[in-house]
């Protein structure tokens, strides 16, 4: 989501979310990654008023829509919100932007939830800071925010492969029950390691030789492109940078945990981080 002021120009990430074949692929979208089942699990409460910012296709209705005394899916994107419409008709959907929560009283939600990285795509700063406070003030005393951002400084991408998948060629080539059945196994796996070994390094490679010269890498925060879809303008920052800002606007870090979780998160290796905060009355805001 992102700001677009009736006297400024278009935020041109919405040209990119408010296309329909867009839409449809985030429609398509159904799972909670480890980390999202992991924080929602531990804070997010039945009954809750949850305001789900940035919903997209409705990835995260699902899981949060039943466990809610009242859900509310908000995007700036027409398109996004039509999509959802159409996969959870008896839910409350509704057009409009993260920087202007005026449709919502002082106080409303228990929980605001932003996930798969949306405040990064509210630009520019001003807009994003103006988003921050306007979640602020409607979520209740203590409310809970629950979002996740990029790290700008993750250049090296993990080895990963599919060891089920190798199991299956094997199991076709020789089946399970034969004596060659293991050292094949065996020796796919080796083969496969090493590919990905191989993978990880050359990607890794790539993505240094791109973000290293930046000053978004050496300062822990800025802008760059994503190529997703096309190019989104993006804002990446280092933990550090998060708490600082929201800290400010009156927040309270609750947990940093990064994407990748269960695995270890690593400060060049996770891709972005979740966060949980809570509001505070650090400010004189309400």
């Amino acid at each position: 989501m992102a700001d677009t002021k009736p006297d400024s120009k278009p935020d041109p990430n919405i040209l990119t979310y408010n296309v329909p074949a867009v839409a449809e692929y985030y429609a398509a979208l159904n799972y909670l990654t480890p980390c999202e089942r992991l924080l929602f699990d531990q804070y997010l409460q039945s009954g809750m008023a949850i305001l789900d910012l940035g919903v997209g296709g409705g990835r995260t209705t699902a899981y949060l829509s039943p466990i809610a005394g009242r859900y509310v899916g908000v995007d700036y994107a027409p398109e996004m919100i039509a999509a959802c419409r159409k996969k959870f008709p008896r839910r409350e959907f509704e057009v409009g932007n993260a920087a202007d929560l005026s449709r919502f009283t002082s106080s409303t939600f228990d929980a605001v939830v932003m996930a798969f990285n949306g405040i990064d795509y509210v630009t520019p700063d001003e807009s994003r800071l103006r988003a921050l406070r306007e979640i602020r003030r409607v979520l209740k005393p203590e409310g809970i925010l629950i979002f996740s951002s990029h790290n700008p400084r993750s250049i090296w991408v993990r080895a990963s492969w599919n060891p089920q998948r190798v199991r299956g060629i094997a199991e076709t080539i020789v089946g399970s029950n034969s004596v060659l059945f293991r050292p094949l196994l065996w020796s796919l796996t080796a083969v496969r390691v090493i590919l990905a070994g191989v993978q990880s390094v050359l990607h890794s490679l790539r993505r240094a030789a791109r973000r290293l010269p930046t000053q978004t890498f050496w300062q822990g925060q800025g802008y760059w492109m994503d190529p997703a879809h096309g190019g989104l303008k993006t804002h990446l920052a280092v933990p550090e940078r998060v708490q600082r800002e929201l800290g400010g606007l009156g927040y309270q870090l609750l947990r940093v945990l990064g994407d990748d979780y269960p695995l270890v998160s690593r400060p060049c290796v996770t891709d972005w981080y979740y966060y949980v905060f809570s509001k505070t009355g650090a400010t004189g805001e309400t």
